[in-house]
């Protein structure tokens, strides 16, 4: 039963090494017409242009690139400059706006200007309302968990130096008492 399987395995890895190679080689007559359809449609799809155009487009570059490098070029087609002159003329003539039309555009820009500075001012006059007159800038206070630290170390500080200053002078007490009265003998605790 193993060994049918395997040799289906094994069949069935055959067959798609095959189509494989048929696609490589390009010999499978079912592909091979569709693929001869298939030229023919991108070519009908392509975009095509006429030599006439062609050349204008190629004209057009060239005085592009003459532009760019910063040298004249000669028009080498005569229908572009036949269609050229048309539209120079026509941005040759500036159109200009009337003394009327200057006036009301004028008017209505400074229509805009005074409703900005309106605008500005009261927006000035509601943040004055919201901040009253500020006081003279004091020192920041410290947080409160920093100000209880320090008043801790503090404490601190301080008990070390009593604590110090009663061991200097139970110290000094001592050193007095011994030159004064001979040192009594300890005891020895046991363990």
């Amino acid at each position: 039963m193993d060994e049918d399987l395997i040799i289906a395995a094994i069949n069935d890895e055959i067959e798609r090494l095959q189509q494989v190679r048929t696609l490589l080689s390009g010999v499978n007559s079912v592909t091979s017409a569709t693929e001869e359809v298939i030229p023919d449609q991108e070519a009908a799809k392509r975009r095509r242009v006429s030599p006439t155009a062609r050349k204008r487009m190629a004209d057009a570059q060239r005085k592009r690139w003459a532009a760019v490098k910063g040298k004249a070029v000669t028009v080498a087609s005569a229908e572009i400059a036949e269609n050229e002159a048309p539209a120079k003329k026509a941005a040759a003539k500036k159109r200009t706006l009337s003394p009327a039309a200057r006036k009301r555009i004028a008017e209505a820009q400074r229509k805009r200007w005074a409703a900005a500075k309106v605008a500005n001012s009261m927006a000035a006059k509601k943040a004055a309302k919201k901040a009253p007159g500020k006081k003279p800038a004091a020192a920041k206070k410290a947080p409160a968990k920093a100000v209880a630290k320090a008043v801790k170390k503090a404490a601190a500080k301080k008990a070390v130096a009593k604590s110090a200053k009663k061991a200097s002078a139970t110290k000094k007490a001592a050193a007095v008492s011994n030159t004064v009265a001979p040192a009594k003998a300890t005891e020895a605790v046991p363990f």
